[in-house]
């Protein structure tokens, strides 16, 4: 089906009307306060829920995106969402932001890696759109950031410091270094400091050495020596955010990430570029032929034991988005036939089972047989996963998401 083959004008309308109509799913997640709620299945929002930083980020680089399209009110919920992060969210007495606030106006006062990486971005995203605030937000984020999460000496970020910064976690992980890439290129991008690239890139090294050595399945816990921590939470193997053993969808969400700096690093000679787009292939690879049908249905579970073997067979929705951005950018930088293939067939299960026809946004989990469940990802949280696969598709795969999308409209 033509909707379903990258590049056809047909395909470029589906995403389009599937981009609106996330966008027009988010609208009531702002608080008073500004930070999100969590929506429900049919976005009304849930206040029962903890307001989480990395969620109100998530929706304040989502509705950037969208004002840079032209979706009506993006601006006006930009703001909101900047509101809570310069206000309820951020921590005044300590610096750093908060990792949640609770229903009854408390916060949960960890401070986070996962969650800082995405202040970086969201602020990143509303300072290229140009909102009040939003560049003073982008600058007190770096500085936060290079002063506490950042470890120069080894080329990674840490990962959970407690509400006043005395006391570092001992836990190492490779899902906050993910985002620190993600979130360390758009900043590059928007502000042109390209010291963030090289962070970026120094990331990048350490994650190929790991996964080149493990048969291209990427370790995501270690110790605070940075040694390998492979049986983290073998008795909770479908954490939320620290499952056991390997994960497809990061294999494949590096996979994006690794391709972005190879076409935008300077400096990269062309065999160190063709060095980073073949390991980008491979983790790709790995992770499909590890995680798609591996059970006898559709979809990409979500772990695997280091063998390759399904763990949790649930599929999560950021996991199939991911799958298309990936296998769209290796297409087009490839020009291989296999990836639009896989793009096609992507795309056509989200169709199929993920997409809620009926109230909007996507189904964010669903059990082995493709019916939905909520055990680890009730409602819809947030939009942010979904939303971007349905726009890098169409977008230049050198550059994050806000410029790429920014650039197209001065064109």
């Amino acid at each position: 089906m033509t909707q379903y083959t990258l590049d056809n004008p047909d395909n470029k309308t589906w995403l389009n009307a599937q981009r609106d109509s996330l966008m027009n799913f988010g609208h009531a997640f702002p608080s008073p306060g500004g930070g999100s709620y969590w929506l429900g299945d049919d976005g009304t929002p849930w206040k029962d829920r903890n307001r989480e930083t990395w969620i109100t980020c998530r929706m304040t680089h989502v509705y950037s995106l969208a004002a840079f399209v032209g979706h009506p009110g993006a601006e006006a919920l930009v703001d909101a969402g900047l509101k809570g992060l310069t206000g309820e969210l951020h921590d005044d007495a300590n610096g750093g932001w908060y990792a949640a606030v609770t229903p009854d106006g408390g916060h949960i006062g960890t401070k986070q890696c996962y969650a800082h990486a995405f202040v970086l971005l969201a602020a990143s995203s509303a300072t290229l759109l140009g909102r009040p605030g939003a560049a003073e937000l982008l600058a007190d984020a770096q500085q936060v950031f290079l002063k506490r999460f950042w470890d120069d000496e080894i080329g990674l970020s840490v990962d959970t410091w407690n509400e006043d910064f005395t006391e570092l976690d001992p836990y190492r992980g490779l899902n906050a270094n993910m985002h620190s890439v993600e979130a360390f290129l758009a900043v590059a991008d928007v502000t042109g400091d390209e010291s963030w690239r090289t962070r970026a890139g120094r990331i990048i090294d350490h994650v190929l050495g790991w996964a080149s050595d493990n048969h291209w399945r990427i370790p995501e816990h270690f110790h605070s020596d940075w040694s390998l921590d492979l049986e983290c939470n073998a008795d909770k193997k479908d954490d939320q955010f620290k499952p056991y053993g390997a994960t497809p969808g990061h294999g494949i969400e590096w996979a994006r990430l690794i391709t972005q700096y190879a076409l935008s690093a300077r400096g990269l000679d062309e065999t160190r570029k063709a060095e980073l787009i073949d390991a980008a292939e491979h983790l790709f690879r790995r992770a499909v032929a590890d995680g798609w049908d591996a059970d006898g249905a559709p979809g990409i579970v979500y772990t695997t034991d280091w063998d390759g073997k399904p763990v949790v067979h649930d599929r999560m929705h950021w996991t199939l988005a991911e799958a298309i951005n990936t296998s769209s950018t290796l297409a087009h930088v490839t020009g291989k036939a296999e990836y639009a293939d896989w793009y096609a067939t992507f795309l056509q299960y989200a169709d199929e089972y993920v997409i809620d026809h009926v109230h909007g946004s996507w189904f964010h989990q669903l059990d082995r047989e493709n019916h939905v469940i909520g055990t680890v990802w009730p409602g819809k949280s947030d939009l942010y996963h979904a939303t971007q696969s349905m726009m890098i598709p169409l977008a230049d795969p050198s550059l994050s998401i806000a410029v790429a999308t920014a650039r197209e409209l001065q064109r």
